[in-house]
């Protein structure tokens, strides 16, 4: 990376001001800590492609959203949506989650609600299928 940036600055120097090459250059240059997170920490990601499919999905949402009648049923609409997002994330299917949680929310108590969670119910799942696929 460290030659790179080297030769980036070479290239702009070697460049007018305004041509395509030299706004690519600054703009590289401009984003390089950034550039350069993904080596230090494995963690992150080269890209954030899935925060701007959300955020495109979130944007169709408002449009959509527009007439939802009143604040409560906006508050209910956004829930869900985070929802249906995250369950979009861990791949699970949003209207079996939905079906089960709530059959099952009026008879678990506040202390297992977090198992309720979209992460945590399918790291149950799949555990519980594990089960059954080793019997």
């Amino acid at each position: 990376m460290t030659e790179l940036h080297e030769r980036l600055v070479q290239w702009k120097q070697s460049l007018l001001p305004k041509h395509p090459t030299t706004l690519a250059i600054n703009y590289v240059l401009n984003q390089w800590h950034e550039l350069n997170q993904f080596l230090a920490d494995a963690a992150v990601a080269i890209h954030n492609n899935l925060a701007e499919q959300e955020m495109k999905r979130i944007a169709l949402n408002r449009k959509n959203n527009l007439f939802v009648g009143n604040e409560r049923g906006g508050q209910t609409a956004a829930i869900l949506s985070s929802l249906t997002s995250t369950c979009r994330r861990h791949n699970i299917d949003p209207q079996l989650y939905l079906t089960q949680l709530l059959t099952n929310l009026p008879t678990t108590p506040i202390s297992q609600l977090d198992d309720w969670l979209p992460d945590r119910w399918h790291q149950h799942q799949a555990h519980q299928h594990d089960q059954t696929a080793a019997v």
